[in-house]
């Protein structure tokens, strides 16, 4: 995502792609930019607490690709509520940034 910036350095305006007015780029899942999208819908003190989770969702994420990655863990022991959620997370980060949660060689169906 680009972003521009107010005086105060604040996030005033996000575009997809780089505008004349959006220079500066910003990963999709950042928690600046995440607070900034939450705001006019639940109030800042909240919009950063969400974004703090959503960030820390991150955390997890990696936690659980380098577990696999280490052989600890394979996917399938992971109960099947958390595979769906694994799999819908690894769709949507390719989707928003290109980066991907689970590597594999079946890239389409994110199989392990």
């Amino acid at each position: 995502m680009y972003i521009k910036r107010d005086d105060d350095g604040r996030i005033e305006l996000v575009s997809r792609e780089a505008t004349p007015d959006c220079r500066e780029f910003l990963a999709a899942d950042s928690p600046e930019l995440l607070a900034f999208l939450m705001e006019g819908e639940t109030g800042k003190g909240k919009a950063h607490f969400q974004a703090s989770d959503l960030a820390f969702v991150r955390v997890l994420e990696d936690v659980i690709e380098v577990l696999m990655d280490k052989g600890v863990i394979s996917f399938t022991d992971l109960p099947e509520p958390a595979q769906q959620k694994v799999m819908e997370r690894q769709s949507l980060r390719r989707r928003l940034s290109g980066l991907r949660l689970v590597s594999g060689e079946d890239e389409e169906g994110g199989v392990i």
